[in-house]
């Protein structure tokens, strides 16, 4: 008797490290105005680069996710031409997905295996792809209706995603923002990378939702915080007010004119408004906040000198690699290992005194503290001064009742379970990026489901598909724990 014969295994896709190039805009053009710097793949590219993913077994970019996108599965559908499919699978995981295909830090890509051999699969672009060729002029729907009303404070990224995944889950929902545009600090993104249209459509995705926003109202002051719970009916409340105040030096000078909050700056760009630069400006910072004003400064000043200002080296600064090597392709002059002592001037800024500085032992987070060098005092020439130092939350008209611990970079959250605060029903979080403060939004929203659920004497289930499918979300096949940097 002849043994039985075993079926050869398929052989493994072979990695191709190179990625297909991202259309870009020539420096020399695109610093002359705000037009957008990246383009998307023409559709034959895109399928050529969707191409290159091996289609990991477990899938690492998904684990990577904050909110858990399918992205191996958009790229499959990508790979085989099926936009359609592509768009759909991308709505399904995330509501503002328009938005965040041009502006995720695509942590996703920092987790893919073909990074090992080369460079990433372009998992963001990717991602526009499927919206820009397949059906995403999709619109969300609710399951069945509940009676509970809930109210979201904040209309930015996690307050947008909440509102979202509460109304696909049934929930009435009022978000109110204080300002008169969606979309929170996504506000200060420059035009380069992504604009307030891009917000509008992802927000039309929720027209047949049950949530409604009510904008130029902030709570805490236009409407009383406690009445939330007290006179208006809300069954619960969801604190997503971000880091809206900027952050300051509290060095002599920083009053003087010229002298410009990072935050107010890009605001004011954004919104119509561009402020007044002059020809030596100097931005302090080396955050994500500093990077989209230093580039900002540098196309409203084509000709002029743009430096930015870091206390600590190159490798120790938080802002994306991305946006570092743009600004250094722009010209951008970076100055590291210099602090601020004061400003210049009289009536308007004139100079910036700084000092060296060395990187002696961490600190708390793990991070070397900048230590002054004695005697090192040096001035820059300058006209404009832009402080990106941080930002912080306004808490006014939040009472210490809430007992709210403030995050290291700024935001409220609830000290207890999944952002519960001390006042049962309401709860508060946020996130350091985009897409963070979306996965902290939607982990909230499943607390509040759970204590809803609870007081109705029934089991939290997970999120309804959002296109009305008989699939909750779910965790895709592979997946294992999530990886969070």
């Amino acid at each position: 008797m002849s043994e039985a014969t075993t079926a050869p295994k398929p052989a493994p896709p072979k990695l191709n490290p190179v990625r297909v190039p991202v259309p870009e805009e020539r420096v020399a053009e695109r610093t002359q105005d705000f037009r957008e710097v990246l383009h998307a793949y023409r559709r034959e590219d895109a399928v050529l680069e969707a191409k290159r993913c091996i289609q990991c077994r477990r899938p690492w970019c998904v684990e990577a996710c904050p909110i858990t996108q399918d992205c191996r599965e958009y790229i499959r559908l990508v790979a085989a031409e099926d936009f359609d499919g592509a768009a759909r699978v991308t709505l399904r995981d995330d509501p503002l997905a328009t938005s965040l295909c041009k502006v995720c830090y695509h942590y996703c890509e920092d987790a893919c295996v073909v990074k090992k051999k080369g460079v990433p699969i372009a998992i963001r672009q990717l991602k526009r792809a499927s919206l820009e060729f397949g059906k995403s002029d999709l619109a969300y729907v609710p399951s069945a209706k509940r009676s509970e009303r809930v109210a979201v404070v904040g209309a930015g990224p996690a307050g947008m995603m909440a509102a979202w995944d509460l109304g696909v889950r049934g929930y009435p929902v009022t978000v109110y923002e204080e300002e008169g545009r969606f979309g929170g600090l996504m506000q200060t993104i420059p035009a380069y990378r992504m604009t307030d249209a891009d917000v509008e459509t992802d927000r039309a995705r929720f027209r047949d939702l049950p949530v409604t926003f009510v904008r130029s109202t902030k709570v805490g002051r236009d409407l009383e915080f406690a009445r939330l719970l007290r006179e208006e009916g809300y069954a619960a409340v969801l604190l997503a007010i971000g880091t809206p105040l900027p952050g300051t030096l509290g060095i002599p000078g920083e009053s003087l004119a010229g002298v410009l909050p990072a935050l107010d700056f890009l605001k004011d760009l954004n919104g119509g408004r561009p402020p007044s630069v002059g020809r030596e400006i100097v931005v302090i910072g080396g955050g994500d906040v500093a990077m989209d004003s230093v580039r900002s400064a540098r196309r409203l000043s084509p000709n002029g000198q743009v430096t930015l200002l870091y206390r600590r080296s190159r490798q120790e600064m938080p802002a994306d690699p991305e946006e570092v090597h743009g600004a250094e392709e722009e010209g951008i002059r970076f100055e590291f290992l210099r602090s601020p002592v004061r400003v210049l001037g009289t009536d308007h800024v004139e100079g910036l005194v700084v000092e060296a500085m060395e990187l002696g032992p961490p600190d708390a987070g793990g991070r070397r503290r900048p230590v002054t060098v004695p005697g090192s005092e040096t001035t820059i020439p300058c006209d404009t001064v832009i402080v990106a130092v941080g930002q912080k939350a306004d808490l006014h008209g939040f009472g210490s009742e809430l007992d709210l611990a403030i995050n290291p970079k700024g935001w409220p959250e609830g000290k207890g379970s999944r952002f519960a605060t001390a006042i049962p029903g309401v709860y508060a979080t946020g996130g350091r990026s985009v897409v963070y403060a979306m996965g902290s939004g939607s982990e909230a929203v499943e607390a509040i489901d759970a204590y809803l659920a609870a007081r109705r004497g029934e089991t939290p289930g997970p999120r309804p598909d959002p296109f009305g499918g008989s699939e909750p979300f779910g965790r895709p096949a592979g997946y294992t724990t999530p990886i969070r940097v």
